[in-house]
Parts: structure tokens; C-alpha cells; sequence
């Protein structure tokens, strides 16, 4: 939690309700939150600075778009020393194909989300990250078939008994 920022229980309401909503307004969030629509503003405001609330954006349907893959892609570095980290996170923050990169402990060091425009694309994209040098000793490539959860936002309510 950030220091000096303590939130109620109408700061976590607002926070499940814009996670749903982040289009709202604030008259209805206000109503949906049990407060008139000024200190509910301040108190968006309020989360806001404090980085609670990073952004707000759309969903975005990509097989409306055309087609794409997605791989998960399990990356094992040569070496395990800070420099290694920094160079491969700063590589990899470059491209714009990797949507998630976690560091992850078990047999590997990173699993790292891409989404391609196919399997061609991708193969060339890992390519060229080898070449780079970036120290990636191995990597295991899982490519998704189907997606049957995707959820948007995080079970708030549950995490922390809301």
C-alpha cells in the first residue's frame, strides 16, 4: 500500500466499480457508492494520485480485428545476475508483441505474454531477440488454442474482504 494513503471501504467500492466501469460517470458512481458526487470526486481524485488507479481504457476484441496468436513463452537466462535482469527487462519492454513479462521462480526465469500476427511473425520476433544477445539460454513457446476465461479485472472483494 502506498505510504501515507489509507483507504475505506468507500475507496475500495469505488475501486470495484470503476474496474467494471471505468466509463461511469461520476453522478452514478457516487449513487453506486453511497456518496453525493463531490467527495465522491475527491476521493477518485485522491486514488488516482496516489496510484491506485494507473489508467482507464477499452477492451479491445482483437478477432474483430483479424488474426492473431497468442504464445506464452517460458524464457530461461544464461546467467542469473542483476545485469542479466536489466538488460533482458530492458529488451523486452522495447517490444511492442510482449503484453505481460513475469519473473517467476521454478525451472525457468521468465514467462512472457506475446501476441502476433501469426506463428511466422513470432518465430522471427524470438530470432531476433537470440541475436540481440540478451543472454536467453532457452525458451519454451506454448501457443494458446482457445481462451476460455479472460477476466478484466481483479476479484477485489475477495482479495481483500470488501
Amino acid at each position: 500500500m502506498t505510504p501515507g494513503v489509507r483507504l475505506d471501504r468507500i475507496d475500495m467500492k469505488i475501486l470495484v466499480e470503476l474496474q467494471n466501469n471505468g466509463r461511469m460517470t461520476n453522478v452514478t458512481l457516487a449513487d453506486a457508492v453511497g456518496l453525493s458526487p463531490s467527495p465522491c470526486l475527491l476521493r477518485v481524485k485522491r486514488l488516482e494520485q496516489a496510484g491506485f488507479i494507473s489508467g482507464y481504457g477499452a477492451t479491445i476484441n482483437l478477432q474483430k480485428l483479424g488474426e492473431t496468436i497468442t504464445v506464452f513463452t517460458e524464457i530461461t537466462l544464461a546467467d542469473h545476475t542483476k545485469e542479466y535482469f536489466i538488460r533482458f527487462e530492458t529488451a523486452l519492454r522495447r517490444v511492442d508483441e510482449v503484453v505481460e513479462c513475469h519473473l517467476v521462480s521454478g525451472g525457468y526465469d521468465y514467462l512472457v505474454k506475446f501476441v502476433t500476427r501469426g506463428l511466422t511473425h513470432y518465430q522471427s520476433l524470438i530470432e531476433t531477440l537470440l541475436e540481440r544477445n540478451l543472454g536467453i539460454s532457452k525458451y519454451f513457446s506454448y501457443i494458446v488454442i482457445k481462451t476460455p476465461i479472460q477476466k478484466s479485472g481483479y476479484p477485489l472483494p475477495v482479495l481483500f474482504e470488501i
